[in-house]
C-alpha cells in the first residue's frame, strides 16, 4: 500500500473543475431500479487562484457534485459553491478571504486608511462563507454548510447557489456543526458555539422545525433555541465537529480539543491562522453531557473520561436506562495537523516517517447510566448492559468515571442506516484509514460478531460510503452502499459504486465522462414519490 499512495498526492490538492451539465454516466452491473434520487457530494475543489494557493486542505474552495439515479442510469454533474468568498477571490484573481488554515492580509497597495480598517475588523474576525463540508438540510431547503456561521442554500437539481444565509439572524452564534441530526417528525437539531459578541460564551442547541407545503418562508425562520450550555473554560471553548442524538438526548462530547478565545482575536496581528488557535491538553479531561432534547435541561450526573479527540460521532440510543453512543476518538489532536498541504505533497514514505506517531482513529462505544444517585456505590461499574465492556465507575465525589469499549480500529468518515439513528443498531460503514489520508478501502462492521468486511480495488480511492435503504426493508442492511470512487491513473475513470450492503460485494459501477475531484461529506435526497 506504501507504493500506491503516492500517487495520489498529485491530485489531491490539484484544481477540480465544474461540469455543470448533466453528462451520462456509462453503467456497468445492474443499478436497482428502486435507486431513485440524487447523492449530493460537497468537498474542496480549488486550492489556489491566480498565484495564491491555500496552506490547507480543507480551505479550498466548495466544489459539489451531484449523481442522480433514474430508472438505472446515472448522470453527474458538478459546479463550485459560487459563495461571496469564491466570488471575491475569483473577481480578484488571487486568494483575498482568509480560510481556518490560511490567513490572508490587505493588498499592500491600498492606503494605510484601508490597510487599518481591515486590521481592525480583523479582530472579531467575521469568517469566510466556503461552506466545503456537508450537505445539509432544514425544513425543504438544501445548505452547504461548514463549520461557520454562515451557510449557501443550494438548488438540489442544478447546484446553482440561491443564496447567502447567516446562522446569527436566526440564532446567537458564531460557530455551528455541519453535521445535524433529523428525527422522524423532519426536524432538524443542531449544535452551535457563540463565543463573541452575544454576552456571557455558551455552546447553543437548537431545532429547525419540519417545514409543512404551505410554508412559505424558510424553516430557518421557525428556529427554536433547545437550550443554552457555560463552556467549562470561559476562554477555551471545546473544539466539536458532530455530536450524537437518541430518542431523548442530544450527547454533547466537551473534549480537551480547545478553541484559545485571546488567540483568535489576536490571531491576524500574530500573522497566525485561525487553526493554529486550537490546542489540545493532554492533562485535562474529556466531559460527557447529555441534554433533554424535548425539554432543554442537562442531567445532573457529571460524566466523564479520560483525554479524547473526537471528529465524528457514529450513533446513540438508550437501552434499560442507558445511553449508548459511539464515536470515533484519538489520542491526540494530530489529524488535523495531516492535512496541510505541505504534509498531503510529501511521497508516502516520508508522510508516514512523519506520521506514524499520531493517534489511529478508533471506534469505541461508551455507556452512561441514567439511573445514578446519591445511594449508588462507590468505586463499581454502574452499567448493567451484557453486550458491551464500557464501564461507569461511581467516585467518592459523586461523579461517574466512563471508560469505552473499543470496537474497531482504523475507521472514519461514518455512516449509518440513518432510519436506525437514535435507535439500536447493529452495522456500521466507513472508510479505512491505513496511515495515509487517503482512504483505500469501505469496510462494514458488525457490532454484534465483531468482524469486519471490506471493499477494495487496487489504486481506487472510495469517498465516505452513504446507505441507502431498499424500499419497505425491515433489516438493517437492506439496501445498498453508494461511494463516489476516484483514481490518480488516468487509465481508470472516475465511477460511482453500488455495493450490496449486505455482503459488500459490487452490483454496479457508473463510469463518469468528467473529471470528479475527492469530497468530504455528503446527503441522499430520494425523488419524490
Amino acid at each position: 500500500m506504501l507504493g500506491k499512495t503516492g500517487n495520489m498526492q498529485s491530485i489531491i490538492a490539484k484544481n477540480g473543475c465544474e461540469t455543470p451539465e448533466p453528462v451520462k454516466a456509462q453503467v456497468k452491473g445492474s443499478v436497482p431500479s428502486w435507486l431513485q434520487g440524487s447523492l449530493l457530494r460537497n468537498g474542496p475543489g480549488m486550492f489556489s487562484v491566480g498565484d495564491s494557493e491555500y496552506s490547507h486542505w480543507f480551505d479550498g474552495m466548495s466544489l459539489i457534485h451531484s449523481f442522480t439515479f433514474i430508472n438505472g442510469e446515472v448522470f453527474y454533474r458538478s459546479k463550485f459553491l459560487k459563495s461571496d468568498t469564491y466570488k471575491r477571490n475569483i473577481k480578484a484573481d488571487r486568494i483575498v478571504v482568509s480560510e481556518f488554515g490560511t490567513m490572508i492580509y490587505p493588498d499592500p497597495c491600498k492606503n494605510i486608511f484601508s490597510r487599518a480598517f481591515t486590521h481592525l475588523c480583523n479582530t472579531i474576525p467575521d469568517f469566510t462563507d466556503n461552506n466545503l463540508i456537508n450537505i445539509i438540510r432544514y425544513g425543504q431547503d438544501y445548505y452547504a454548510s461548514s463549520e461557520i456561521n454562515y451557510i449557501n442554500q443550494i438548488d438540489p437539481v442544478t447546484l446553482e447557489t440561491v443564496g447567502r444565509t447567516n446562522y446569527r439572524n436566526h440564532v446567537a452564534l458564531n460557530l455551528a456543526t455541519a453535521h445535524p441530526h433529523y428525527d422522524q417528525d423532519g426536524n432538524t437539531y443542531n449544535m452551535g458555539t457563540a463565543i463573541l459578541g452575544f454576552g456571557r460564551p455558551k455552546y447553543v442547541i437548537f431545532k429547525v422545525p419540519a417545514a409543512s407545503a404551505e410554508d412559505r418562508k424558510p424553516a430557518l425562520a421557525k428556529l427554536q433555541l433547545v437550550c443554552s450550555l457555560p463552556f467549562r473554560s470561559a476562554l477555551s471553548p471545546s473544539y466539536f465537529h458532530s455530536f450524537g442524538m437518541t430518542e431523548n438526548f442530544i450527547v454533547f462530547v466537551e473534549q480537551p480539543f480547545k478553541l484559545d478565545i485571546v488567540k483568535l482575536a489576536t490571531a491576524y496581528f500574530r500573522g497566525v491562522s485561525w487553526g493554529r488557535c486550537l490546542r489540545f491538553d493532554k492533562n485535562d479531561i474529556t466531559l460527557f453531557h447529555l441534554i433533554n432534547r424535548k425539554t432543554g435541561k442537562a442531567v445532573s450526573t457529571r460524566f466523564y473520561g479520560d483525554v479524547l479527540v473526537v471528529f465524528h460521532h457514529i450513533n446513540a440510543y438508550e437501552e434499560d436506562d442507558h445511553v449508548v453512543f459511539d464515536l470515533i476518538g484519538y489520542k491526540d489532536s494530530k489529524l488535523y495537523d495531516m492535512f496541510y498541504l505541505q504534509n498531503l505533497r510529501q511521497d508516502a514514505s516520508s508522510f508516514i516517517q512523519s506520521n506514524n506517531a499520531s493517534s489511529m482513529p478508533l471506534c469505541q462505544r461508551f455507556v452512561l447510566p441514567l439511573n445514578v444517585h446519591k445511594e449508588s456505590p462507590r468505586g463499581c461499574n454502574l452499567v448493567t448492559l451484557t453486550d458491551s465492556a464500557a464501564q461507569a465507575v461511581m467516585q467518592e465525589d459523586g461523579s461517574v468515571f466512563c471508560q469505552p469499549d473499543a470496537l474497531f480500529e482504523g475507521l472514519e468518515l461514518p455512516g449509518i442506516n440513518y432510519s436506525f439513528n437514535a435507535r439500536k443498531y447493529r452495522y456500521f460503514y466507513g472508510s479505512r484509514m491505513e496511515w495515509t489520508p487517503h482512504p483505500n478501502k469501505i469496510a462494514k462492521f458488525d457490532i454484534m460478531t465483531r468482524k469486519h468486511v471490506e471493499w477494495h480495488e487496487e489504486n481506487c480511492y472510495p469517498s465516505e460510503p452513504v446507505f441507502v435503504a431498499s424500499p419497505g426493508s425491515v433489516e438493517e442492511d437492506d439496501g445498498v452502499i453508494l461511494s463516489s470512487v476516484i483514481s490518480p491513473d488516468p487509465k481508470i475513470a472516475p465511477f460511482m459504486l453500488i455495493l450490496n450492503a449486505k455482503t459488500m460485494e459490487e452490483i454496479a459501477r457508473a463510469s463518469i465522462p468528467a473529471s470528479v475531484h475527492m469530497d468530504l461529506h455528503g446527503h441522499f435526497i430520494p425523488a419524490a414519490v
